[in-house]
Parts: C-alpha cells; structure tokens; sequence
C-alpha cells in the first residue's frame, strides 16, 4: 500500500452510502487517505436524505456528484469497499476487497438514514486505523 492509500467506495446508484462512507474518509482521514466513489448504476444526484444526515455531522457531501465506476478507478485503488453493488465491480490481484452489508437508505426516513450513516462511521474509523499509520 502506498504511503496515501487510495480507497475506493462502490455502491449502486452512487447516491448515498458511497458518498455518506467518501465524506467520513476524507474529513476523517485529513488528508492522509485519496478516497474516491462511484456507482454501478450512478443516479443524478445525492440522496437528499444522506446529504441532511451527514450535515448533522458537520460533513458537507452537497457538492458531490454521483460517478460510473471504472475499471481505472478500481486500478488505482488500494482498498475496494463494496456496498451492494454485486458482481459490477472488476476484481484485480494485489487489492483489498471488502464488502459492507449495509442497509440501502434510498427512499429511507432521516432515522433509518442515520442509523446507517453511524454504521459507516464506525467501520471507516476502524479502516481507517487499519491503513493509516499513526506516524503519518
């Protein structure tokens, strides 16, 4: 893994877990971590539900843009996070793959939304001890 490890996050429509799991990343790993997202079949915009949860944060995920996943992306990522987004996403020796279960918050209230913002809180604190180093 390089120094900046690349992590890169898959959901379906690119719209609300990806983008919820991106936004922790990046404010929580401050720079040390490249985090990208993209959809296997990206929608128009971000859920609006998952913007207002995350901003009860203090993350501000309005100016993302939901992206197609590439083969290139994957290429250039260290850590692959998958979310439900199945067979969609190409599998490359010499990456860590892993896949969240986490519940869909598509059409999903601001409670049930939050619920699985917490979960993906969780989990990217704890990837996120497991590739950055504390020296860093």
């Amino acid at each position: 893994m390089s120094e900046n490890p690349t992590v890169l996050f898959v959901c379906v429509h690119n719209a609300g877990r990806s983008q919820m799991a991106a936004g922790y990343l990046r404010e929580l790993g401050r720079g040390r971590v490249e985090v990208l997202s993209a959809g296997s079949e990206p929608k128009d915009t971000i859920n609006p539900v998952a913007i207002e949860a995350m901003a009860e944060e203090g993350i501000d995920i309005t100016g993302n843009t939901p992206k197609i996943l590439t083969v290139d992306a994957v290429k250039e990522s260290d850590v692959v996070i998958t979310m439900g987004c199945g067979d969609a996403c190409p599998i490359f020796p010499g990456k860590r793959y892993e896949d969240w279960e986490l519940e869909d918050p598509a059409g999903k209230d601001l409670e049930t939304v939050r619920r699985v913002r917490d979960d993906i809180r969780g989990r990217v604190e704890a990837l996120l001890a497991e590739i950055v180093t504390t020296a860093a």
